[in-house]
């Protein structure tokens, strides 16, 4: 199973690169931005895997996502679908 996280882009890099904060840590990583159809700002959520953003998402979207991780984290509970 695969995760995809929510990230905050810190900074617009050339090259349809963007370097993000993942959740509220201090874990940072450059992404690839060439899926997007328009290029990111900073201050920008997005959802990331596998090294890249598929989409951006509005701030409440991301900061809910990144609630509902935590609290599974939290937890230790695996839940299943």
């Amino acid at each position: 199973m695969c995760l995809a996280v929510p990230v905050c882009v810190t900074e617009v890099l050339e090259d349809n690169n963007a370097r993000v904060r993942v959740g509220e840590g201090e874990t940072y990583l450059i992404v690839s931005t060439m899926l997007l159809e328009k290029a990111p700002k900073v201050g920008d959520y997005m959802i990331v895997h596998a090294g890249f953003a598929l989409r951006v998402l509005e701030e409440n979207e991301a900061r809910e996502a990144l609630t509902l991780l935590r609290e599974v984290a939290e937890t230790g509970q695996v839940v299943e679908f």
